[in-house]
């Protein structure tokens, strides 16, 4: 064989690979188990048609299905070089994620997103306020995300320091906005910042308000919701084991 009909080989062979990652990347987007095929990279960003043809319970799945990849070293070998081109014309993210501040919390890693996938807030103890609300009405109601999941973790310092009453400068008043999660954590044992389980009750209890504080304080996600176009759903990451707890 001649260099020419090599290169024409080599070039056909490219093509069929990049077809085959497109189409298994399309497959993931709307619940598709893509880690089954190994070495296969998700090249292309999430399309405005894939994301549109979701249902809030399926990107729910879909992030359920990247944590599990997550916690199983299964993830997927993302182009983001790739990803950052195909979605430099446009987003469409299926999902806003509302989370903490903590390093060891990275929302897009945990749950094995790509470039153009979700929006992500992260703010200390996932709390909300006016800002971070108009945030997330931007994603959802103008950029057509169909989840907004907020989500907590274990051994939570903000919890802590609300916990302990913490003070130090702007940090009080964001502290503040935890404490009511305190005060309403029923819990029987030790209520302080050294027991880890009251620790945790209390983040539980705050990812839970959160989401009852969005959907009482935006009519514009709360209609959405209504709708059924959109979800506002709770959830915890556990630092060991790495699992994403969804209430819903």
């Amino acid at each position: 064989m001649n260099h020419q009909n090599e290169g024409c080989c080599a070039d056909a062979s490219r093509r069929r690979l990049l077809g085959s990652t497109l189409g298994v990347a399309a497959f993931s987007a709307v619940g598709g188990v893509s880690w089954l095929l190994p070495g296969i990279a998700q090249a292309a960003a999430l399309t405005k048609a894939q994301r549109d043809a979701m249902t809030p319970d399926q990107v729910i799945a879909m992030l359920k299905e990247g944590n599990e990849r997550f916690r199983a070293g299964k993830m997927q070998g993302h182009d983001y070089l790739a990803q950052k081109r195909a979605s430099a014309g446009g987003q469409y993210p299926a999902a806003v994620i509302l989370g903490c501040i903590d390093s060891r919390a990275p929302t897009e890693i945990i749950l094995d997103t790509g470039i153009g996938e979700t929006f992500t807030a992260r703010v200390a103890g996932n709390i909300s306020n006016d800002d971070l609300l108009g945030s997330l009405e931007f994603a959802c109601a103008v950029a057509g995300s169909k989840l907004v999941l907020v989500m907590g973790h274990t051994a939570c310092g903000a919890i802590k320091g609300a916990i302990d009453g913490a003070k130090l400068g702007n940090l009080t008043g964001l502290l503040d906005k935890i404490k009511p999660a305190v005060d309403a954590t029923q819990f029987s044992g030790e209520r302080t910042s050294k027991n880890d389980a009251f620790v945790d009750a209390v983040a539980a209890t705050n990812v839970r308000r959160t989401v009852e504080e969005i959907r009482h304080r935006s009519d514009v996600l709360a209609g959405l919701e209504k709708d059924g176009k959109l979800k506002i759903v709770g959830s915890m990451y556990y630092l060991v084991g790495g699992k994403v707890e969804f209430y819903a």
